[in-house]
């Protein structure tokens, strides 16, 4: 509960700022966007558009006018169209570079947006949201911008012929709700900033053109540098740094370190860095550690034994060591012992006979595999395919799972390589011949379009949960199980 009120108090608090800098910096831009507005057509030149806000409440959305002051323009469709002729050529620009929506920024000051969240639909259009969708987007404040207007910054050019409205309410519409809510769910100040990029991005006639993943965009560079890179380093650091420490300080204990406090100090922090930036490069802060396979131990191992080797190997040719062989290698131990106890923390310490290295596997044998989630239900499919002759018939090329804090991450031995909209993508680049879907808690709608795109990539489909249930029902029936396995899937395999 802090943490969220933190949160969306700092998220207010960058808000007032950013758009107040806006407005200052940009006043002369309005002005002659506002000059040139008038000199092409009459009428005004900002328009208000009924939107909901946070609540379901109605605010008026500011922008550039870019269509002509006439009343075909209010009576039309809500929605624009490729070729629209209400567009005047000056708005069309203004739609295509997106200056039209700088306006928002006061918007933005006024309390009623913010710079980042979900676009602010039409209130018509939202009143004929299912209530509980509609609650959970209404949960947060509008944004400027949002993952939806990412992925579709070319809505306008998706629309055409007669029936646009149709293809809008039945495919783009319910796609950006679906994003709008995956962003309340996981959005936070980082992840923010990613979007902003993102949004600058959609700018460059090479980004433009294409898709952008759903997986990069919820995790993107800034969230995914720090998660990935900064948090793990510096925990590697202090741990590596406490690790010099207490063995200098034990090693004192036996006899003097003709070293100095200066020389001491410059040393720990040289061999700490070290321990930190190896770790970093060998891919042990992209690993789910409370879901690790017992080969991304052995990673810990190879990493720390590379920096003591290299310390006590230079150690060894200097004229002068630093510090006495057995003492490099006694922190390259208890540093070891660090690394573990952080990352495992209660895990048991298992298995290093599985290594295959910590880089993602560009060769494999078998079948390959796509695994839809990263659930429990993930966790025992990984489990069953390291089984027995399965894991020679089977090969897991990766997962794919909605939560953006995965994205990029090492789960049970497997990368998540793409949200579950980028099924179809991912069998085609991966060549998958078999989807298991491992995804619980999922609401019908989500699961039906979620199965409706395994099933038109042509790969073969399989629910674990059926599997499962098949399982039960036999050790039900044999007298080995007395609770049976709730399953609502249909279908145990669709081709």
């Amino acid at each position: 509960m802090f943490t969220t009120l933190l949160h969306n108090a700092t998220k207010r608090i960058v808000d007032i700022f950013a758009s107040i800098l806006g407005l200052i910096l940009l006043f002369p831009v309005f002005l002659v966007i506002a000059f040139l507005i008038k000199r092409e057509s009459p009428g005004p030149v900002f328009y208000g558009g009924k939107r909901a806000s946070k609540g379901n409440k109605t605010f008026l959305i500011w922008k550039f006018r870019t269509m002509y002051e006439a009343p075909e323009s209010y009576k039309g469709p809500a929605v624009t169209a490729k070729a629209d002729s209400r567009i005047t050529p000056f708005g069309q620009w203004l739609r295509d570079t997106k200056i039209n929506e700088l306006p928002q920024l006061w918007n933005v000051l006024a309390g009623e947006m913010s710079i980042v969240g979900p676009r602010p639909e039409d209130w018509n259009i939202v009143q004929t949201w299912d209530k509980e969708a509609r609650a959970e987007i209404l949960s947060v404040r509008p944004g400027i911008t949002s993952p939806a207007s990412v992925i579709y910054h070319n809505e306008e050019k998706m629309l055409e012929g007669e029936d646009f409205m149709v293809r809008y309410y039945q495919h783009i519409l319910p796609d950006k709700m679906r994003l709008d809510r995956l962003y309340v769910r996981h959005h936070s100040m980082l992840g923010d900033i990613d979007i902003i990029l993102w949004t600058l991005a959609t700018l460059l006639p090479r980004i433009a053109s294409n898709r952008i993943k759903e997986g990069n965009l919820f995790g993107g560079p800034i969230s995914r540098f720090v998660r990935f890179n900064i948090s793990w380093f510096l925990a590697d650091f202090l741990i590596a740094f406490f690790a010099v420490t207490l063995v200098g300080i034990l090693w004192r204990t036996t006899g003097p370190i003709d070293l100095g406090v200066p020389k001491a100090i410059l040393f720990a922090l040289g061999i700490s860095l070290l321990f930190g930036a190896l770790n970093a490069v060998f891919g042990l802060n992209k690993v789910v550690w409370s879901r690790a396979a017992p080969e991304d131990m052995f990673g810990i191992i190879l990493s720390s034994g590379i920096v003591t080797f290299i310390a006590s190997s230079v150690n060894l040719i200097s004229s002068q060591p630093v510090l006495p062989t057995p003492m490099l290698l006694l922190i390259g131990l208890v540093a070891i012992i660090g690394f573990v106890a952080a990352r495992y923390r209660w895990r048991l310490l298992s298995g290093l006979s599985n290594f295959g290295g910590l880089r993602r596997n560009t060769f494999s044998v078998g079948e390959r595999v796509l695994i839809a989630g990263a659930g429990e239900e993930s966790e025992f499919t990984n489990w069953l395919l390291q089984r027995g002759n399965f894991r020679y018939a089977f090969s897991v090329i990766g997962v794919a799972d909605d939560d953006p804090r995965k994205q990029g991450m090492r789960i049970d031995g497997n990368w998540i390589i793409g949200t579950l909209a980028d099924i179809p993508h991912l069998a085609a680049r991966h060549d998958i011949g078999l989807i298991i879907m491992a995804v619980s808690n999922m609401k019908k709608e989500e699961h039906d379009k979620v199965m409706n795109a395994c099933i038109n990539t042509g790969a073969r489909l399989l629910l674990i949960s059926d599997m499962m249930s098949a399982m039960q029902f036999w050790l039900t029936k044999s007298g080995k199980s007395d609770a049976p396995i709730k399953n609502n899937s249909k279908s145990v395999l669709a081709e």
